[in-house]
């Protein structure tokens, strides 16, 4: 079976309003940004890829290690920033010379980008890919294509 962008994009946006809750992935109950890509996973493709580990707020950022950049190229294609289209991972680095720690699904390119993403304070919300965001994005992935 293949799962097309659109499949992708309605799926993401069937997770607006759940609240946000870290380290949480349940659809209605409550997610994170993580979270958020784990269910639209799950409901695509059935179970996750991997486990995912315990994780604190500040995970990763001790070390400096990408890991949330490395788990993502690991099931994902990486693409160009120019070549971004809806149903795409994108992954932002929230402050300069941090890591990378935040997910969010690009949902539309016209007549202005946005993105379905779980943001502390709002939970899961569709939001502008404004300048500010625009310039956090450090990669950007395709999921897969095939089921299986």
């Amino acid at each position: 079976m293949t799962v097309s962008a659109d499949q992708i994009v309605q799926t993401a946006r069937e997770w607006i309003g759940t609240p946000y809750r870290h380290q949480a992935s349940v659809l209605g109950a409550g997610a994170d940004c993580l979270g958020l890509v784990r269910g639209v996973w799950r409901t695509l493709y059935g179970r996750e890829p991997e486990i995912v580990p315990a994780y604190s707020y500040d995970w990763s950022e001790v070390q400096g290690k990408e890991r949330l950049w490395a788990a993502a190229a690991r099931h994902l294609s990486e693409k160009e920033a120019d070549a971004v289209s809806p149903g795409d991972l994108i992954l932002f680095r929230m402050r300069k010379r941090a890591v990378a720690k935040h997910l969010g699904i690009l949902v539309k390119l016209t007549p202005f980008p946005a993105f379905v993403h779980a943001y502390s304070g709002h939970g899961v919300v569709e939001s502008m890919l404004t300048a500010p965001w625009r310039r956090r994005v450090v990669a950007s992935f395709e999921f897969p294509g095939e089921v299986g």
